[in-house]
């Protein structure tokens, strides 16, 4: 299993053509305490880059990108009723949703952990 970031604080989980995508430790302690998400539809497909749900918290609304294109295949419903899991455990529990990636090859483009503690570390 691989994990990679994006620059817009999404973190994909890989396995084969699986992956779980939520957002990282520092996206939400930026946003504050999560209040409600917008999390997609199963069997909606989305390319890479393109807008899948959105986060809400009591300091701001964001807006969740795809970090690979590909089809929902499941959403995490515990998220939905306790969106405070996008707090306390953002990338286990807390997970939004998992995706059957139409293109394994680009997670190639996305952040590594030591690329991404660099881009953080310098935000």
């Amino acid at each position: 299993m691989s994990v990679k970031y994006t620059s817009d604080h999404e973190w994909i989980s890989t396995d084969g053509a699986a992956a779980t995508v939520g957002i990282t430790h520092h996206a939400q302690d930026a946003l504050g305490d999560v209040v409600f998400v917008d999390l997609p539809a199963v069997g909606k497909s989305f390319k890479q880059g393109e807008v899948a749900g959105v986060v809400e918290s009591v300091k701001a609304a964001a807006d969740l990108y795809m970090p690979v294109g590909g089809e929902i295949v499941e959403v995490n419903e515990a998220l939905r009723a306790d969106p405070s899991l996008a707090n306390s455990d953002p990338q286990a529990s807390g997970w939004f949703f998992k995706v059957k990636v139409a293109d394994p090859a680009e997670t190639d483009a996305l952040l590594d952990q030591a690329a991404y503690d660099e881009l953080v570390k310098n935000a």
